[in-house]
């Protein structure tokens, strides 16, 4: 840039920051130039600021519709300063160059996620000028500095007053967020009209789905070391997600590390009481509550120490130096809490290539969102992508439907629902002894559900752990009565599944032959 006097023109929707930075550019002697209410808020400051409409000589129209969409204000923006000939033609119609940019447009997000906002609402909410103006000046970005956040502001500043003009470098990242704000928010546009229906209702698959996602890290390799592979997030990740923590010490996380750390987060953030949940290829080999961490370990690795041997650890509560000392004892890849003590860090600073992660949890409330819950799933296939609701649903003890003669306990109902909570989070067909608020076997992601029961009875076996009396949850519904055999002979006393098969009569006759409880849900948790 030259010694000439920088102009900057500043418009914004979010003013946050805004009078000071605009005072902070007087201050350096930069002409300020606005519209509307921005103007009007820089003026009552007592900052000198001409209104666009008068840089421009057209007043503005159409309700604030067009205001910046002229040649003075995008000849500005888009002469190339080192072109000799689009500078003389600046000079011949009197087009002043502007050197900074600052944009924010209308809050098109914020005003469709109101309850209640209709079409026009939105319409009006669509911002043209604002889009405009970015696109221009940042496709220009090796001679202005576009700025489409308040967050921006500091840096532009200090190299202004360090070296009186932006950097090459601050230029172009500038630029390259500028252009991903606006396809957010073009995104966001098409994906509500296109989801918008004759009635006025929002379909929850819009015609078009626009997606943004900010890259977090590239990853060493993917599921297999011959794959590429990167982490990204969604543009707001959901309160106490996966993504919203912090490694304090260990390798780089791989690909694999982080899909079985976020089906141990999500499983562990559904129980209320200490929990903890191991993980081993992308299912729950032992799970557990307790009256606090360490015991709540202790009994989650007693259900299969063979499996959490370079497992994946999850706890919903600060961990302490007690559980530290036990999980140091076995090799694990990562381990998440909300929180660590200072002993417990000490405890794990020798074991450097641990992983340790922390991520608070959610706070909580009315909506998925507070709850820290997924609001959706998606799943490439070919050349498609199948996208569907969470599966969010929570069952309650009063939904419980009991269908045979023996009522199951209190003590096995509080089994049944944790069971039933674990099972959500195994890979289907999904078989789950439990009892004692532990895990005792999983059964996982066999073509049978015989089998995953089968396989569910050998693994509290090799763990030498008794399933008399136990209690199993099963995702889906019986096909025939010979899984609830293996459950019966393997010592089941009571079972938890959704029911709705053809021959759930012949099942319930074979619950009470066998002399076991059995509750219906209603719902099943297909997990593949």
């Amino acid at each position: 840039m030259s010694a000439r006097q920088l102009t900057a023109l500043i418009s914004v929707s979010d003013k946050t920051g805004i009078v000071d930075f605009a005072s902070a550019l007087h201050a350096l002697n930069v002409r300020l130039l606005s519209t509307g209410g921005t103007a009007k808020l820089l003026a009552d400051a007592g900052l000198p600021v001409t209104e666009v409409a008068d840089h421009t000589g057209f007043p503005e129209m159409l309700d604030g519709r067009v205001k910046t969409l002229h040649p003075m204000v995008h000849g500005g923006l888009l002469a190339r300063r080192d072109f000799p000939e689009h500078m003389a033609a600046a000079e011949k119609h009197g087009i002043t160059m502007i050197d900074i940019l600052a944009v924010n447009l209308y809050p098109f997000e914020s005003t469709v996620a109101k309850p209640g906002c209709t079409l026009a609402d939105a319409i009006e909410n669509i911002d043209i000028g604002g889009p405009a103006m970015v696109r221009s000046a940042a496709k220009n970005w090796q001679d202005v500095t576009v700025l489409t956040d308040a967050s921006q502001y500091a840096q532009v500043l200090a190299e202004l007053k360090a070296d009186g003009k932006t950097s090459d470098k601050t230029r172009f990242a500038a630029s390259v967020a500028a252009f991903n704000r606006i396809a957010q928010y073009d995104a966001a546009i098409s994906n509500y009209l296109s989801a918008y229906q004759e009635d006025g209702t929002q379909s929850a698959y819009p015609g078009q789905m626009n997606s943004s996602f900010i890259k977090v890290q590239d990853l060493r390799y993917g599921e297999n070391s011959h794959q590429s592979a990167a982490l990204y997030r969604d543009l707001h990740p959901a309160p106490g997600s996966l993504v919203t923590g912090k490694q304090l010490q260990g390798k780089e996380l791989s690909y694999n590390n982080i899909a079985d750390a976020d089906a141990a987060w999500e499983c562990v953030k559904s129980f209320d009481a200490p929990a903890c949940v191991i993980v081993k290829h992308a299912n729950p080999c032992g799970v557990a509550v307790a009256a606090n961490a360490a015991e709540a370990y202790s009994k989650a690795f007693k259900t299969d120490p063979t499996s959490a041997f370079g497992g994946i650890i999850a706890f919903n509560r600060e961990v302490d130096g007690a559980a530290a000392q036990l999980v140091s004892k076995q090799f694990v890849e990562v381990l998440m809490a909300p929180s660590f003590t200072a002993e417990a860090l000490e405890v794990f600073k020798s074991k450097v290539n641990v992983r340790l992660m922390q991520i608070e949890l959610p706070p909580g409330g009315d909506t998925a969102w507070l709850q820290g819950r997924n609001l959706g799933d998606s799943k490439r296939v070919g050349s498609g992508i199948l996208l569907q609701s969470a599966d969010n649903h929570f069952l309650k003890k009063e939904d419980l439907k009991i269908v045979t003669q023996l009522q199951p306990s209190a003590e096995q109902l509080n089994d049944l629902m944790f069971a039933w909570t674990v099972a959500q989070y195994v890979k289907s067909n999904a078989i789950v002894f439990c009892g004692g608020g532990m895990t005792l076997g999983v059964g996982a992601g066999q073509m049978s559900r015989i089998d995953s029961a089968r396989i569910a009875s050998i693994k509290a076996e090799n763990a030498s752990l008794s399933l008399k009396g136990s209690v199993v949850a099963s995702d889906a519904f019986f096909p025939f009565r010979d899984g609830l055999d293996v459950l019966a002979d393997a010592g089941a006393s009571c079972v938890i599944q959704p029911g709705g098969s053809m021959r759930d009569d012949e099942v319930i006759a074979a619950a009470n032959e066998r002399g076991i409880a059995m509750v219906l849900t209603g719902v099943r948790h297909f997990r593949h």
